[in-house]
């Protein structure tokens, strides 16, 4: 390894599966792509509120926030979340929303604060190049 240059780790992600969703299939699916492009990934599981998944994204100092939406409660879950983010500081992760999401509701989870939206199909490539992309905090050394 060259002494000169810089070492940076890699992205940190948090991907959470809010309230009463249980089909997380499509959250290990996008987690698995992530870390195999090199990010490291917690994956908080299903059953989350809003508290703990802000809580995990401070306690990991993470870069990135995923919110896997299947319930049709994407609205108050997302909402809920952005307003945790703003209210502690944490503002400035890259906040995604994936799920069965209706188009007319992603102008509004933008509205919230919500960086991008990504329903069903979308090749875990383009969220890769998203992420890479647009992550607002540099990889922390």
């Amino acid at each position: 390894m060259n002494p000169n240059s810089e070492t940076v780790a890699p992205l940190k992600v948090v991907i959470a599966k809010p309230g009463l969703d249980g089909h997380d299939r499509g959250a290990k699916v996008v987690a698995r792509a992530l870390r195999d492009a090199g990010m490291e990934v917690v994956y908080t599981g299903i059953y989350q509120s809003p508290e703990s998944i802000v809580r995990a994204v401070i306690q990991e100092d993470a870069d990135v926030l995923g919110l896997s939406s299947l319930s049709g409660a994407h609205m108050e879950y997302a909402q809920a979340v952005a307003d945790l983010l703003r209210q502690n500081e944490r503002d400035d992760v890259l906040f995604l929303v994936g799920g069965t999401i209706p188009p007319e509701d992603a102008a509004v989870l933008k509205d919230y604060g919500i960086d991008e939206v990504f329903g069903p199909g979308t090749p875990t490539e383009t969220l890769v190049t998203f992420v890479f992309e647009h992550a607002r905090a540099t990889a922390k050394s």
